[in-house]
């Protein structure tokens, strides 16, 4: 059963610590499940290490951590190629697509090279929830900031755009992250935006925000908006996941 509408989970969030695995999903992975309405079958996880660089050693552990919670993972690795030639099958026949973190520019590049852009915006349209962490959650927006060409953070403004905002992440854990993307909003380089404190995602249906959920209670979400006299930073105050740790 798909998503009853398009669903992306934007997070800063989703591994920590497993009790018999190195990594487990945390709240906030295990939510894009419930989001995805999965019933019938064990569920399905296609997982993108392109901003990672597709380290097969890490795919290892995120098929751990599913094997453990009972979901099938599958790797789309685009280095050195493709694992097949139906990309857009691959996508559409899984339950989430989960984006993991790294360099977001790197990723973008890749992704069209490869056409990943619209055969996404399929899935997404019916009814695969697209969600992941840091680079994929920039990924999702118009843009956001990014460490991706140096330690000096700058912006990124060529994200998928399938939501029309911008995006921060670790805004309570890296502390240049919070003015930047203030600064970038006040000055107009990015658009008016939603950010996350490490812990917490944001979950759209279609491309309006429906609520922020936290694996981590304390943590918070944020609508940041440019106005006449500046930058409005909001906290939204988000939905602690049942199973939080």
């Amino acid at each position: 059963m798909p998503a009853d509408q398009p669903t992306i989970l934007a997070s800063s969030a989703g591994f920590r610590p497993g009790d018999r695995t190195k990594y487990a999903f945390d709240a906030v992975v295990r939510h894009a499940f419930d989001l995805s309405g999965v019933s019938d079958h064990r569920p399905r996880m296609c997982h993108i290490g392109t901003a990672g660089g597709d380290q097969r050693a890490f795919n290892a552990l995120v098929s751990e951590a599913g094997h453990a919670l009972g979901v099938d993972v599958v790797h789309l690795n685009l280095f050195p190629m493709p694992p097949v030639d139906d990309i857009a099958g691959l996508l559409v026949q899984s339950d989430v697509v989960w984006v993991g973190g790294g360099s977001v520019a790197n990723l973008l590049a890749v992704w069209d090279v490869h056409g990943m852009g619209p055969m996404l915006a399929d899935a997404w349209r019916s009814g695969v929830v697209l969600a992941g962490v840091s680079a994929g959650s920039v990924c999702w927006h118009v843009g956001g900031t990014t460490d991706s060409y140096g330690p000096e953070l700058r912006p990124v403004t060529n994200g998928l755009g399938f939501l029309p905002y911008s995006n921060g992440v670790h805004y309570d854990s890296e502390p240049r992250r919070r003015p930047l993307f203030q600064r970038l909003i006040a000055e107009g380089v990015l658009p008016d935006g939603y950010a996350t404190d490490d812990g917490v995602g944001l979950v759209y249906r279609g491309t309006e925000l429906f609520e922020a959920v936290t694996a981590i209670a304390g943590k918070g979400a944020y609508a940041v908006r440019r106005e006449a006299e500046g930058v409005v930073e909001e906290r939204i105050e988000p939905r602690v996941l049942p199973d939080a740790d």
